[in-house]
């Protein structure tokens, strides 16, 4: 794979009740367990981050591949649900639900689109196999 461009993060701390800082300091932000795990919350945790950068990533590459086949993809959205627990043997494990809004497209050229960016996508490529990942085409709010 030829590196276009690599993000840098720092975690420091107690790992999930710490700190996480990007090289560039755009992102600085402290992390706990949710509250749904024990923890007490009141900052975010890395499935949010996982789940923002999936969202943002698989929303790109609809609109990517919407420009190369000349297609309008106004008021689309992309909501990502990162799913923790476990897995057996003690270990854990994530799944995926992408709930994608494409409101000015018909329904099977929005699931054409869908599946093209899977394609695409950074965060499906590296996830395909690894990570259940549901695609839901969902009518907008």
């Amino acid at each position: 794979m030829k590196v276009l461009y690599t993000a840098v993060a720092t975690a420091t701390g107690d790992g999930r009740n710490g700190h996480v800082e990007t090289s560039d300091g755009l992102l600085v932000a402290d992390v706990r367990h949710p509250v749904e795990l024990g923890g007490e919350g009141g900052a975010t945790n890395p499935e949010q981050l996982f789940a923002a950068g999936y969202a943002v990533c698989f929303h790109s590459a609809i609109h990517t591949v919407a420009r190369r086949l000349k297609i309008e993809t106004r008021d689309s959205s992309v909501t990502a649900r990162v799913g923790f627990g476990t897995i057996g043997g003690g270990a854990f494990g994530l799944t995926v639900t992408l709930d994608i809004a494409l409101p000015s497209l018909p329904k099977d050229q929005a699931e054409q689109l869908i599946a093209k960016a899977h394609e695409r996508c950074p965060y499906s490529n590296a996830t395909r196999g690894n990570i259940d990942v549901e695609l839901n085409l969902v009518e907008s709010s």
